[in-house]
């Protein structure tokens, strides 16, 4: 069984302002290969904002270019994603997700539980 843990609390700051979201995946991982994080707004279906292949390739949604960061560290099968100069439009619940083998060979998909990031004056 894989587990991703993330922070599952509320995390708050005022436009302009910057936070920190990490991730940390456990279980009997043979491998973790795509990681990202995800954002649902309340109305909107839930999209990706970054993701990070193993060699350290992103992909970030081009309304985030420029401000966030997304980053791992393999040998601590960490994620994080660093947010700066956050806009109120960028108040949403993200989650982290992870892909890769459990127990040699079998494939997984798993998510975290969601943080809730509120960006408001």
């Amino acid at each position: 069984q894989v587990q991703l843990r993330q922070a599952g609390g509320d995390f708050v700051t005022q436009p302009g302002g910057s936070l920190k979201l990490s991730c940390l995946a456990s279980g009997d991982l043979t491998s973790v290969n795509d990681m990202g994080w995800y954002r649902q707004a309340p109305g909107n279906q839930r999209e990706l904002v970054a993701r990070i292949s193993t060699a350290g390739s992103t992909n970030l949604t081009d309304s985030v270019k420029g401000r966030f960061t997304i980053s791992r560290d393999n040998a601590q099968k960490t994620m994080h994603l660093q947010m700066n100069n956050l806009k109120p439009e960028n108040t949403a619940v993200y989650y982290c997700r992870a892909a890769g083998l459990i127990h040699d060979t079998a494939p997984f998909t798993a998510w975290g539980r969601g943080t809730q990031v509120t960006v408001s004056s």
